[in-house]
């Protein structure tokens, strides 16, 4: 569906590299005066076919699961007050799931709870009963739909967030993964390079496997912090097969 947007950005609350990326792109959609459609991607969804307890740290179906829960009330603002509703209500999620500190000590899961989603709908400006979509079921497949469209851009051996520039026919891709906010400068240069690479027809992939933590409250990082770590990160994404 063509919603007019210069970008269709498909998140998953969840998901602290789709949330970074969110950042930026907010970033540059502000230098650029571009619009943006926030659209869904469900790493549970796309995750459906693997057996969680052999492919995922034990806290991760809690997690996509909660990631789900908050999409269907996403898709609940959407339908009742439009598309341009989700993307104060997305900065909501991620203020509150990724922007406030470490989750060690609070229940797997906490990140869907109706009290998060009733906070985050209230500074939204939306109803609080909004939240009881949190377990509308009837709404995923609209959301599997959506996901499988995200997928159908990229081919499916990624993840989130997936962006699609100048749609219907122009580039899009999974990523950019990135670990850091750039500054104002930086987030334009970077977004030149990322379509640049993009556009080419025979480009598929720029991959490094050194790795920082995300510079996310969430991750317990507050200034800048560099250095290799292991490859957790790939449970946000959608495994390799």
């Amino acid at each position: 569906m063509s919603s007019g947007a210069d970008i269709n950005f498909y998140f998953d609350p969840i998901c602290p590299f789709a949330w970074m990326t969110s950042k930026w792109i907010r970033l540059v959609q502000a230098q650029r005066d571009y619009a943006v459609d926030w659209r869904f991607i469900s790493l549970r969804l796309i995750n459906a076919h693997l057996d969680y307890d052999s492919h995922f740290p034990p806290e991760y179906e809690a997690q996509h699961t909660a990631g789900l829960r908050l999409l269907r009330v996403a898709s609940a603002v959407r339908e009742e007050h439009g598309r341009e509703a989700v993307g104060p209500l997305y900065a909501a999620f991620g203020a509150r799931i990724l922007e406030t500190g470490p989750d060690e000590g609070r229940v797997p899961g906490w990140q869907g709870t109706p009290e998060l989603a009733a906070a985050a709908l209230a500074e939204a400006g939306l109803p609080t009963s909004l939240a009881d979509a949190l377990d509308d079921t009837s709404r995923d497949a609209g959301i599997q739909a959506e996901s499988d469209e995200a997928l159908s851009l990229t081919g499916k051996d990624v993840g989130t967030p997936i962006v699609h520039f100048q749609p219907p026919e122009g580039v899009a891709f999974f990523g950019p993964v990135i670990s850091r906010l750039p500054d104002e400068e930086q987030a334009a240069e970077l977004w030149d390079h990322v379509i640049g690479l993009a556009r080419f027809p025979g480009f598929a992939e720029l991959k490094r496997s050194l790795r920082e933590r995300p510079q996310l409250p969430s991750f317990g990082v507050t200034t800048r912090e560099t250095g290799e770590v292991e490859d957790w990160h790939a449970g946000s994404r959608r495994l390799k097969r």
